[in-house]
């Protein structure tokens, strides 16, 4: 009979996402933890790390006549994902694509400057210019309104370049 394997989504304790894969891969699992580059400004510096991608959670493959019991004591696994009891399989083709844009997604943080286009709010589409960073996750833009200059604060998830 042939073991088919699939892929699988774990719930990992609050950031143990890398301690949790370090344990499943030390025990012969097969894990995927997409991974995206960040840039951060920090005490005036600018600095790269790498983050996952679905912060508290990790794929890993297994098949279907395995065990799921050694899941259960693994360090910094909280719960296997799982609707009526049963373990929530994920399509191999999510995985691929997932490992194939792993680190290539970047947030880049803003010249001084630069033009930017803001999304998802009631100025929606409105062209801007980037002042300032406003902490790790806003951003200071300058925008043209009634034929005024105005400065605003937004999420800088809500800006591209423009």
């Amino acid at each position: 009979m042939i073991q088919t394997r699939n892929w699988y989504l774990v719930q990992c304790k609050p950031r143990q996402d890398e301690r949790a894969e370090d344990n499943l891969s030390r025990q012969g699992y097969e894990c995927a933890r997409p991974t995206c580059r960040r840039e951060r400004i920090v005490r005036g510096q600018r600095q790269t790390s790498i983050e996952s991608l679905f912060p508290g959670y990790l794929f890993i493959q297994m098949s279907n006549e395995a065990s799921w019991a050694p899941l259960r004591s693994t360090r910094g696994i909280a719960r296997v994902v799982a609707f009526g009891g049963q373990p929530l399989r994920v399509a191999d083709d999510l995985i691929y694509q997932l490992q194939q844009r792993s680190e290539s997604e970047v947030k880049k943080i803003f010249n001084v400057g630069d033009n930017v286009r803001i999304l998802d709010s009631g100025l929606s589409e409105i062209d801007a210019v980037f002042m300032a960073m406003e902490g790790e996750e806003r951003v200071i833009l300058l925008i043209n309104m009634l034929n005024r200059q105005r400065q605003i604060s937004v999420p800088l998830a809500n800006i591209v370049s423009a």
